[in-house]
């Protein structure tokens, strides 16, 4: 997959606090003439206190190094807020609904009928060789149809301003939780803004998961048991299991501290003996999830947790399989998808996209590897890619081949 990344070259990225030098954009009028009246070592100060907030608050995000090894790192913040105007949010919003919609649709399908691959809208050749479809998933039936209940896409601005959809997380989506300690820690440094601006709530975000969550329950009790289902404290996004897990008075677990029953039923080991389990907030790839039914040598998940998925006797969040949406070719097929499941035109546009098993269009990313993006179909936090603009010959060369 290529994407055009000409746009994009040094000083033609889109402003979005000035509509020209000088002048404040109306939305933030009120917000550039607070900055401006305040002194640099004022703004100084105001970030040291919003460094030392984050670190207090243990907000943190792993990386690995072969050099170095596995490293907490804490979260670094941008004191200056990003505003978006009510209407324009109100278009994203709708865009990101209809894109999510099409897209649950489009796994519901793919498992079943896979009606949009007859008709000739979805190649059969990408399908089959996705990496991420589950044919142990294929007739399964989730609660509503819906295989992905957390969907994080990610937005890009052109030079000309237009928002794009850069792509669909929908295998485990992470990331929220640094949002939600984001405006947390923006209050603590600015709170003046908020007498000016009323920015839409975020703080809600947390019992509106587990709403959606305890949804999923087999079970109609006043209060289902939800967990979340975490690798362990090695993981990148650690923090955000247990924050999440702490905001929605779930408990979170590791794989070994839940077992299937002879029922097909989930239970979760406690010092008071078994629990039943109604939903899993699961933040494990499917690969892992369970070694009777996916890889057998995964340490991380739950022996059967598929059998108890698929006889409904489980929530799942996301649904296993929902990844086969997940992927960069598909991504490229999205507005079809859309046109197809809805008969609506999408409200929030791609990136301009080459697809590389077309001729055609690969003789044109052939032509202009140097402004391309190059993704590999099935990989995700940015693996195996080429940066054309900033990439060596050697590079290119190899990727042309």
């Amino acid at each position: 997959m290529s994407i055009d990344l000409k746009s994009y070259e040094p000083g033609r990225f889109y402003d979005e606090m000035l509509a020209r030098p000088n002048r404040a954009r109306p939305f933030v009028t009120r917000l550039v003439g607070h900055l401006r009246k305040m002194a640099d070592e004022d703004l100084e100060a105001r970030q040291a206190a919003a460094d030392l907030a984050i670190k207090e608050m243990g907000i943190t995000f792993t990386v690995y190094s072969e050099e170095e090894g596995t490293i907490d790192r804490n979260w670094p913040f941008d004191i200056i807020p990003r505003v978006i105007p009510a209407s324009e949010w109100t278009r994203i919003e709708a865009g990101l609904k209809q894109r999510v919609r099409a897209l649950n649709l489009f796994i519901d399908d793919l498992y079943h009928e896979q009606k949009i691959v007859a008709d000739g809208v979805f190649p059969a050749e990408v399908l089959s060789e996705s990496k991420n479809f589950r044919p142990q998933c294929v007739g399964a039936k989730p609660p509503l149809g819906i295989w992905a209940h957390i969907c994080g896409s990610d937005l890009v601005r052109d030079a000309d301003g237009t928002m794009y959809v850069l792509e669909d997380n929908l295998r485990v989506p992470s990331g929220v939780s640094y949002m939600l300690e984001n405006r947390q820690v923006t209050k603590r440094v600015f709170p003046e803004l908020f007498e000016d601006y009323a920015p839409l709530p975020v703080d809600e975000y947390p019992n509106q998961l587990y709403d959606t969550l305890a949804a999923l329950s087999p079970r109609k009790t006043r209060r289902p048991e939800v967990v979340v289902l975490t690798p362990g404290i090695y993981n990148s996004a650690y923090f955000e299991h247990a924050y999440l897990a702490q905001q929605m008075g779930a408990e979170l677990v590791e794989g070994r501290d839940l077992f299937v029953d002879d029922d097909d039923c989930v239970y979760m080991r406690t010092v008071y003996g078994p629990q039943r389990v109604d939903v899993i907030y699961r933040r494990i790839d499917d690969e892992f999830i369970d070694p009777e039914a996916f890889r057998a040598d995964s340490m991380l998940g739950v022996r059967g947790l598929l059998r108890a998925w698929r006889a409904g006797n489980v929530g799942l969040a996301n649904a296993p399989g929902a990844g086969v949406a997940d992927d960069k070719v598909v991504y490229a097929f999205v507005p079809d998808i859309i046109r197809y499941y809805l008969d609506e035109e999408p409200g929030i546009p791609n990136v301009p996209t080459w697809r590389c098993m077309y001729k055609k269009e690969r003789d044109y990313v052939l032509a202009h590897l140097e402004d391309m993006v190059v993704k590999p179909a099935n990989e995700s936090g940015g693996y195996g890619m080429l940066m054309g603009p900033t990439s060596t010959k050697a590079e290119r060369e190899t990727f042309t081949r």
